[in-house]
């Protein structure tokens, strides 16, 4: 009797191992809040972009803003299609980079060349709280998130370098 209560307490051991949430689960407590958090923070960059494409005839602004809406979107729904993200209807007020209403609303406001100015300057800024979200789980255990924070953080060093210069003629 005695050894068949050590064999099940060693079972009941062993099963609560396989079921905590970090054996059980293909994504850390850091990935989801990565992709809490990048989710709105995206939406946030897309949004942005939509208004450049109603505010500004600016080739290269136009070309910029419709890159970040092809390259971003597909990226939001690969996190929300991983499990445990529970898709937040959070404003991201809270994270690095996201401009504030009041910013939102100047950009929506200008046009033309004040409006490129502002757009440029308001990217820059949100793609530098983007690559800071990003490094934080460049090292990520799973695989897809290690791959989208390294090709985050690529392309927006690539799209801040490439805005740097077009701010440049402002």
């Amino acid at each position: 009797m005695k050894k068949l209560f050590l064999v099940l307490i060693g079972a009941l051991l062993l099963s609560g191992c396989a079921t905590s949430p970090e054996s059980n689960s293909e994504y850390s407590a850091d990935d989801i809040n990565f992709a809490e958090m990048m989710i709105p923070h995206h939406e946030q960059a897309i949004e942005m972009s939509e208004i450049a494409l109603l505010n500004t005839t600016n080739p290269e602004v136009l070309q910029l803003a419709q890159q970040i809406k092809d390259a971003q979107s597909p990226e939001i729904n690969l996190m929300k299609s991983w499990t445990g993200v529970k898709v937040s209807t959070h404003s991201g007020h809270m994270m690095r980079g996201i401009i504030s209403e009041s910013e939102l609303s100047n950009l929506r406001e200008a046009k033309e060349k004040d409006f490129d100015k502002l757009f440029l300057e308001g990217m820059i800024k949100h793609h530098e709280g983007a690559i800071v979200m990003a490094q934080e789980v460049v090292a990520s255990m799973n695989k897809d998130v290690a791959d989208l924070s390294a090709a985050i953080i690529a392309a927006q060093n690539s799209e801040i370098a490439a805005m740097k210069e077009l701010l440049l003629k402002y």
